[in-house]
């Protein structure tokens, strides 16, 4: 009978907002303080993370038009040869420079992140990928070096992508070790991280609990008025979550239900109490999840926060066929959606402490696949986009990739990267922005950063 009864209590709606998914339940319930808290920044940051679901084409979001200064062996001829039909015109693309005197071309949904990138706003990482250690071709085809488990499957690189465990199992995301090496600095109840994507691995922390936000709904239970029928009702909610029945996993269920509760009225009372921006965003699921996002940095004095990290996605990456048409819709809603979220930052005075970048299972091979709808199939190395006023923008970063099927670069003979950066290096550069330690903290949160110690990490902040 008490379990039914809570079940339909419960169907009342806990709309949105949750502390943990049920796949880092175990986790929770064996907790191991493995960072040492140090000390703590008293200015604000944020650090924002857009997954790409289905691995994006890389090789046709950042196309090189003339590169002499970098890799003379690639240019747009080059490109348009290896990728016949799926050849971007060269007229359509928005022309972006390097530093160095290179010329590139972004996808011609991307007008906005080029724009952005032209006034020093946008840095690009060029092929970076999970590795285990620095690897060379030929290391990689002889296999005398550990190489990255399943390279070419979606969930398994989703999950190093999320954890930045290239081997292994991982049990937590590499921004829930981030939140845990700063979970001590903010006073507020919210959790450091906030998902705005569902319940993602990379959210997970060894010690901390994210918070689950859907993007456009009320937040907590919904049914409950003043009147003292629904008081009762709330104090009967109330009352079964902190039952304790003795069963390990139900408490644990119940902890979960609380805060969540808990946590929805501290930001209802938060947003409540906010300025509402002007900044108007697209009305697409990406651009909703940012002006969340948005609402609840708007909010962080009144939270308490001084650092918070949030998790936003988009699918429809999977390209095998009708790539041409499936990728200008997704990268049109990236480009416009960090855009608008770029300018919301401006509007609340905060452009220059949020940083805003992008991840995707991997890359897709240089050379098309696919019939009369042309696609591409799943490669490695990828280049990505970094967001935020303190980003050193206006050029891109990390080795670019000669254009070249077995070439120097290509794992096989169609195109696929071998990438000159690790993600363990991409993500320790925005950990270490973020005030993460170097020396105490990043061989827990990047377990693998020491085989790379050779290598220097991107300057792009």
């Amino acid at each position: 009978m008490l379990t039914t009864s809570r079940r339909d209590l419960f169907k009342i709606g806990l709309r949105a907002l949750g502390a943990i998914g049920a796949n880092s339940l175990a986790g929770r319930l064996s907790q191991v303080n493995a960072l040492a808290q140090g000390p703590c920044p008293s200015d604000y940051k944020a650090l924002v993370c857009i997954f790409l679901f289905g691995g994006n084409d890389a090789n046709n979001t950042v196309i090189p038009i003339t590169t002499p200064k970098s890799n003379a062996n690639n240019s747009y001829a080059k490109y348009a040869a290896v990728r016949g039909g799926l050849a971007l015109p060269q007229g359509t693309l928005n022309m972006i420079g390097t530093k160095a005197g290179d010329q590139y071309g972004l996808h011609p949904g991307m007008p906005e992140i080029a724009s952005l990138y032209n006034l020093g706003k946008v840095a690009v990482l060029a092929n970076v990928g999970t590795l285990v250690t620095p690897l060379t071709q030929q290391q990689y085809l002889h296999q005398t070096k550990s190489i990255p488990v399943n390279l070419f499957s979606h969930l398994d690189q989703q999950t190093e992508w999320q954890s930045s465990l290239a081997q292994g199992f991982a049990t937590s995301g590499w921004g829930g070790r981030v939140a845990d090496a700063m979970q001590g600095c903010n006073t507020g109840k919210l959790p450091i991280i906030v998902s705005v994507g569902g319940n993602a691995l990379f959210n997970t922390g060894a010690q901390t609990n994210p918070a689950t936000v859907t993007a456009g709904q009320v937040l907590g239970l919904q049914g409950f008025s003043t009147s003292a029928a629904n008081t009762a009702r709330m104090t009967a909610v109330t009352n079964l979550l902190g039952f304790d029945n003795g069963l390990t996993l139900v408490g644990a269920s119940n902890a979960i239900g609380s805060s969540g509760i808990n946590q929805a009225n501290v930001l209802n009372q938060a947003l409540a109490g906010g300025k509402a921006l002007t900044t108007i965003f697209p009305n697409t699921s990406l651009g909703q999840q940012l002006q969340e996002v948005a609402k609840i940095v708007n909010v962080r004095t009144a939270l308490g926060m001084n650092r918070q990290i949030f998790f936003a996605f988009l699918g429809g990456f999977d390209t095998h066929d009708k790539e041409l048409v499936d990728q200008a819709t997704g990268l049109t809603t990236v480009s416009q959606a960090m855009n608008a979220f770029y300018n919301a930052t401006v509007e609340m005075g905060v452009q220059d402490d949020v940083a805003t970048v992008t991840e995707s299972d991997f890359a897709r091979t240089l050379q098309p696949s696919g019939g009369a709808t042309l696609g591409t199939d799943h490669a490695w190395g990828a280049h990505h986009f970094i967001m935020g006023g303190a980003v050193k923008g206006g050029d891109l970063y990390g080795t670019f990739p000669t254009q070249v099927l077995s070439g120097p670069d290509d794992a096989n003979n169609r195109g696929v990267w071998i990438p000159q950066t690790s993600l363990d290096q991409y993500g320790a550069t925005l950990a270490g922005w973020f005030g993460v330690d170097p020396v105490s903290q990043f061989p827990t949160v990047f377990p693998n950063l020491a085989n790379f110690n050779a290598e220097p990490l991107p300057a792009f902040l």
